[in-house]
């Protein structure tokens, strides 16, 4: 079967949190939600948020290298590794999304990248956000690109007035993918480049805020975005027991892996 014709008959699982839960609790249940996609051919839509506020910080990053340590301490920050690549995003104003399916739902990787990040757009439309895709050409990163995710946009990522708005990381596990990602509601990436140890880190972030001029709630956002997956299947407030994450919380709150590089 051609990969659009098992995306556009892929029915989604839902998993709403609006209330918000730790970095390492989100992480694991990220996690957990890829290891059951992977098991069991199921495809998962989760929006959530991050509470307390937290700095996520990419899988593969020299992260010890590359942020100040005892200033993420003193500022009392929540910090987290993520089990997806990419670079350091801060998790305060925004709706984050998940995805975890078979990759064949998409055709490959590189095709689940660009067709979220499609749906994602379209959503944003709805709302009267004028987002566009980054183009392909884009999708080397710079090799010596400071800052935060979005310092600087991939090809197929979500832009508004050639700003990014969305910032995403994949990883896969088997047959199966998670991609997870930040849509920005408000504020700024500023806590990025206060724990920074790279001299000139910054951001080239915009927000929904910025772009229609009025606040943006997270009920707003995660409406649309269901909307644009279209065949959602019943939604849940929270992970079920059933369905609670394969791998521990305590993985992602142990220094040992937040700092492992």
């Amino acid at each position: 079967m051609p990969s659009r014709l098992i995306e556009e008959t892929t029915r989604w699982e839902l998993l709403v949190d609006p209330g918000g839960r730790p970095g390492a609790e989100n992480m694991a249940i990220d996690a957990g939600l890829l290891a059951r996609a992977d098991r069991t051919g199921s495809a998962f839509l989760r929006l959530y948020r991050f509470q307390p506020p937290c700095l996520s910080l990419g899988r593969n990053e020299p992260a010890a290298a590359r942020y100040d340590r005892a200033a993420i301490a003193r500022r009392g920050l929540d910090v987290v590794r993520r089990p997806t690549g990419g670079r350091a995003v801060w998790h305060e104003h925004e709706v984050t999304y998940a995805m975890a399916a078979p990759i064949a739902t998409f055709g490959g990787l590189r095709g689940a990248y660009h067709a979220i990040h499609a749906r994602l757009a379209a959503a944003l439309h709805t709302l009267g956000v004028a987002a566009t895709l980054a183009p392909d050409r884009l999708t080397a990163r710079p090799p010596d690109r400071r800052g935060s995710c979005f310092a600087a946009p991939v090809g197929g990522e979500v832009l508004v007035g050639g700003r990014k708005l969305v910032g995403s990381a994949q990883v896969c596990e088997g047959r199966a993918f998670l991609q997870h990602g930040s849509i920005l509601l408000a504020g700024s990436q500023e806590v990025v480049r206060l724990v920074s140890r790279e001299p000139g880190a910054g951001s080239r972030e915009t927000t929904l805020a910025a772009a229609l001029g009025r606040p943006v709630s997270f009920d707003e956002v995660a409406d649309a975005v269901i909307e644009a997956f279209g065949d959602v299947g019943a939604q849940h407030a929270a992970p079920r027991p059933s369905d609670g994450p394969t791998v521990r919380p305590s993985v992602f709150q142990d220094p040992a892996w937040t700092w492992r590089r």
